[in-house]
C-alpha cells in the first residue's frame, strides 16, 4: 500500500501500482478582462474597478481569446504521445473559455479527437479572497489597513483573509485532486485549465518547493504550459511557465 503522505505531496513509493498521467500539463486561463481592469488600476492607483460580476463570470479579453487558439495550435503540434487526450478544468467562465476555444483549435486541426472529455472540478477553481475579493490594491490598503499589514507580516503562503483562504487552503484542495487524477488519468497525458494560484500549488506541491523558493517564482503567465513527466513512479518537472507558442503567428 502507497503511504499516504507521498501520495499527497506527489511522490509515491516507486512501487508496483503506482497510477499518474503520464504527462500532465498545466496551463493557467487566457487574460481575462479582468487581468486588464486590475493591471490598469496597481498601475494608476485607482479605488475601484468597473466590474460588476462574480468572479467566476469574468470572461476574457479579446488577447486571452487569442491566446486560447494559440494553446490550441501548440497543443496540436505536440507529439501524439504527448497531446492530452482529456482536460480537468476549474468551473469558472476564463477557464472554461480557455478550454472551449483551445480544444475547438486542437481538434479543428485535426489533432485531437472531438469527442475529449472534458472534466469540471470545483477543486481547481480560483483562490477566494473573501472581503478583498474585487478590490484594487489601494482600495485594500485604504478600506482594509490592518489586512494589508497582516498580509505583509504573515506572506502569502500563510495569510487568509476574512471569508477567503490562504495558498496553503488552495494547496489541500489541491492534493485532493491530484490524488484523483492519478487514478483517473493513468498512463494518458492530460491537460489541467485553472489559474494562477492553483498551478502555483501544483507546482508547490509537486516538486516540494519551500516557501522562499515558492514566493522567488514569478507569476504564472495566461496560457503558459507547465509540465511534469511521469518517471519512475512520481511526475517529475519537464517544463515552467514557457509561453514561447504564443508569439508564434497562425500559419
Amino acid at each position: 500500500m502507497t503511504e499516504l503522505g507521498t501520495i499527497l505531496n506527489g511522490h509515491r513509493n516507486h512501487r508496483e501500482g503506482t497510477r499518474l498521467p503520464s504527462l500532465l500539463i498545466a496551463t493557467r486561463h487566457g487574460e481575462s478582462t479582468a487581468n486588464v481592469e486590475f493591471k490598469h488600476a496597481d498601475a494608476t492607483g485607482a479605488l475601484t474597478v468597473p466590474i460588476t460580476s462574480r468572479d467566476a463570470d469574468i470572461p476574457l479579453s479579446m488577447r486571452g481569446q487569442a491566446q486560447a487558439q494559440a494553446l490550441g495550435r501548440w497543443w496540436a503540434a505536440l507529439p501524439a504521445a504527448d497531446r492530452p487526450r482529456s482536460v480537468w478544468c476549474s468551473p469558472y467562465l476564463r477557464t472554461t473559455e480557455t478550454t472551449r476555444i483551445a480544444l475547438a483549435q486542437a481538434c479543428g486541426l485535426g489533432a485531437v479527437p472531438v469527442t475529449i472529455p472534458v472534466r469540471q472540478d470545483e477543486r481547481l477553481r480560483d483562490r477566494e479572497l473573501g472581503v478583498l475579493e474585487m478590490l484594487t490594491k489601494a482600495a485594500i490598503e485604504k478600506e482594509h489597513p490592518s489586512e494589508a499589514a497582516r498580509r505583509r507580516r504573515m506572506g502569502e503562503l500563510h495569510y487568509r483573509p476574512p471569508g477567503g483562504e490562504s495558498w496553503l487552503d488552495v494547496a489541500l484542495r489541491v492534493r485532493s485532486l491530484l490524488r484523483d487524477l492519478g487514478e483517473e488519468e493513468d498512463g494518458h497525458p492530460v491537460l489541467v485549465v485553472a489559474h494562477d494560484c492553483t498551478v502555483l500549488m501544483l507546482r508547490y506541491i509537486l516538486d516540494r518547493l519551500t516557501e522562499p523558493d515558492l514566493i522567488a517564482l514569478e507569476p504564472v503567465r495566461n496560457c503558459s504550459a507547465s509540465r511534469w513527466r511521469a518517471d519512475c513512479g512520481r511526475l517529475v518537472p519537464d517544463g515552467w511557465n514557457d509561453t514561447g507558442h504564443l508569439d508564434r503567428p497562425a500559419s
